[in-house]
């Protein structure tokens, strides 16, 4: 029986060895039936020419500008869904696989025709008995959302939930059919939260997601997003910071019929206010000015 095929999505943003180390693990891979779209994003270190010297097998997309995780991943997309493609993996640089990752994954999917996409079990790199991410959990009474068994240590015969509220795009296997009913990411996110917005799309239209505790693959947390060198301002981005406060305000905005109308904005207050009270203790104040854009530009989006 012939395996579905598969597109896999990496993007690369001036993060040449996590890049490299990624597809050197994907290399392991005991699925035959994919092909590998190397997307870079905009870097400015030569990062995207040189793997793909490195890798000319690859299809390759340059762009000229840093588009996000949603304008980056769309980019690819759109080439697979002209192609025979059955199913998009979308797959974080940041991470590495085991060999048979992607082989329970596709299983899953094939197994259960309700389910619209499916993540793996995301385990830390730096600490691999630890879970980093085993799905997520939303509450639409506050609006937030939470990432189920993080920090736990893993076991084999831990419990997991093997459906999800919604689904990590850190690794996330797509069915092409259900991204042609449902439509693209959402590029207005940039990053954060897109995620979580295509999760809730994809249930409005009956479709379960899913976990798949036997796929595992390990993750350097924030090993995109984070600054190389560690400042007053600490190692996330001050940018991070604003896209996590505008784009959460952003979510419950463009579904205020599956939230509550009330609820969420009191999470709000309460996140928003912590954020800054925090950096100013801590006298990180470019923060501290971003996370009070996010929140003026997420109340105007």
């Amino acid at each position: 029986m012939k395996q579905p095929k598969v597109a896999v999505i990496i993007i690369n943003w001036n993060t040449y060895q996590l890049t490299f180390n990624c597809l050197k693990s994907l290399e392991a891979c005991t699925y035959q039936n994919l092909k590998i779209f190397l997307v870079d994003n905009g870097s400015v270190d030569g990062s995207g020419d040189k793997i793909y010297t490195e890798f000319p097998q690859l299809n390759y997309i340059k762009n000229t500008t840093n588009l996000g995780f949603s304008g980056g991943n769309n980019g690819a997309i759109k080439q697979a869904l002209k192609q025979d493609f059955d199913y998009v993996l979308l797959l974080n640089s940041d991470t590495e696989v085991t060999p048979n990752f992607l082989d329970h994954l596709v299983n899953r999917m094939e197994a259960d025709q309700t389910l619209a996409a499916v993540q793996p079990l995301i385990l830390n790199y730096g600490k691999r008995d630890t879970i980093w991410n085993a799905g997520g959990t939303l509450n639409t009474f506050f609006g937030w959302t939470m990432t189920r068994k993080k920090g736990n240590v893993y076991t084999k015969d831990l419990s997991i939930d093997k459906f999800t509220d919604w689904i990590s795009g850190c690794s996330i296997l797509v069915k092409t059919d259900v991204i042609k009913e449902v439509g693209l990411l959402d590029v207005r996110f940039f990053a954060y939260f897109e995620d979580v917005d295509w999760s809730i799309r994809m249930k409005a239209k009956d479709y379960q997601l899913g976990v798949e505790p036997r796929s595992i693959i390990y993750h350097h947390e924030s090993g995109s997003s984070k600054k190389n060198n560690k400042s007053k301002e600490g190692a996330l981005s001050p940018y991070a910071h604003y896209l996590n406060v505008r784009n959460h305000l952003f979510l419950i905005k463009k579904h205020t019929p599956f939230f509550n109308h009330i609820g969420p904005w009191i999470y709000q207050i309460y996140k928003i206010s912590a954020y800054l009270l925090y950096f100013i203790l801590r006298g990180r104040f470019e923060k501290l000015k971003m996370v009070w854009r996010g929140l003026i530009d997420g109340i105007k989006y």
